[in-house]
C-alpha cells in the first residue's frame, strides 16, 4: 500500500491554513492512504486550532520559532515515522494548486524521478515584482549550474519526494531548504525532476522573502557555503 503525507510548514497561519487545508484531496490515483500533517514553528495564534478542525493526521509543535528549513526538515522526520511512502510539501499561504499534487506525485509512482518540484510561471504570477521575478530566474540559474539539474525554478517549496531520498537529505542552513536540498540532489545523483503547475492569489505576503535581494544574496551564500562543505572538483 502506498501512503502519501502532505506536509505544510505553519508559522501564524490561522487566517489561510483552513483554505488551504480545505483543498486538499483524500484520495488520489495510485495512492491508497492519504495523510496531512503540519509542523507548528512556534505560532501564536489558533494555528494548531484550525488544522485540528480540519482533520489533519499529525502536528509537530516546535514551542519558539526555529525557521523554515527546520520546520520542512521535521517534518519529513514525521512524515517518514509515520510511514509515508511519498511526501509532498506545501505553503499554507495557498499560494500552490492542490489539485496539481497527482501531476507533482505522479513520476515517482511511476518510477520515473525521486524529487519532482513544482514549476510556478514566474513570469506570469502577478504578486511576484519584475525585480523579485528577475532575482528568481537568476537564483535558479546558479543552482542549476551548482547542482548539474535542468530544473527551472528552484525557489519553488512545492515538491514531491520519495521515501528514499527523504531519509538521505539533510539542510544545513537555518534560512531556507529550497535551494539546498536541490544541490544536495544534484551532487548525490538522485533522479529530480519538475512538472509545471499554476498558482493562487496568495492570502498573505511572503515571510520569507521580505527583501528580495537580502534573500537572494542570503541563497547565494548558501550555495558557497554548501560547496565549501561538499568540495566538488568541478566548482572549484
Amino acid at each position: 500500500m502506498t501512503k502519501l503525507i502532505i506536509q505544510i510548514p505553519c508559522y501564524n497561519e490561522q487566517e489561510s491554513l483552513g483554505v488551504t487545508l480545505a483543498a486538499l484531496a483524500r484520495k488520489l490515483a495510485g495512492v491508497d492512504i492519504i495523510e496531512w500533517s503540519i509542523v507548528n514553528d512556534g505560532s501564536q495564534d489558533r494555528t494548531v486550532e484550525v488544522a485540528k478542525e480540519y482533520g489533519v493526521d499529525h502536528i509537530v509543535n516546535f514551542p519558539a520559532n526555529q525557521g523554515l528549513a527546520k520546520a520542512f526538515i521535521a517534518g519529513l522526520e514525521a512524515s517518514l515515522k509515520a510511514g509515508a511512502d511519498i511526501i509532498v510539501n506545501t505553503d499554507a499561504d495557498h499560494q500552490y494548486c492542490a489539485d496539481d499534487i497527482p501531476y507533482l506525485i505522479q513520476p515517482i509512482i511511476w518510477g520515473q524521478a525521486e524529487i519532482v518540484v513544482g514549476e510556478r510561471p514566474i513570469w506570469q504570477t502577478k504578486y511576484f515584482s519584475r525585480s523579485k521575478k528577475l532575482l528568481q530566474k537568476l537564483s535558479s540559474w546558479v543552482v542549476r549550474i551548482a547542482s548539474n539539474t535542468n530544473i527551472p525554478e528552484t525557489p519553488s517549496g512545492f515538491r514531491a519526494f520519495s521515501r528514499e531520498v527523504a531519509m538521505q537529505l539533510n539542510v544545513f542552513n537555518a534560512y531556507t531548504y529550497t535551494l539546498e536540498t536541490i544541490i544536495q540532489a544534484g551532487q548525490k545523483g538522485m533522479a529530480i525532476t519538475s512538472v509545471p503547475i499554476i498558482t493562487n492569489n496568495v492570502l498573505r505576503p511572503s515571510r520569507l522573502v521580505r527583501s528580495t535581494p537580502v534573500y537572494v544574496l542570503r541563497s547565494l551564500f548558501t550555495i558557497f557555503r554548501f560547496f565549501l562543505l561538499y568540495k566538488p572538483l568541478r566548482f572549484f
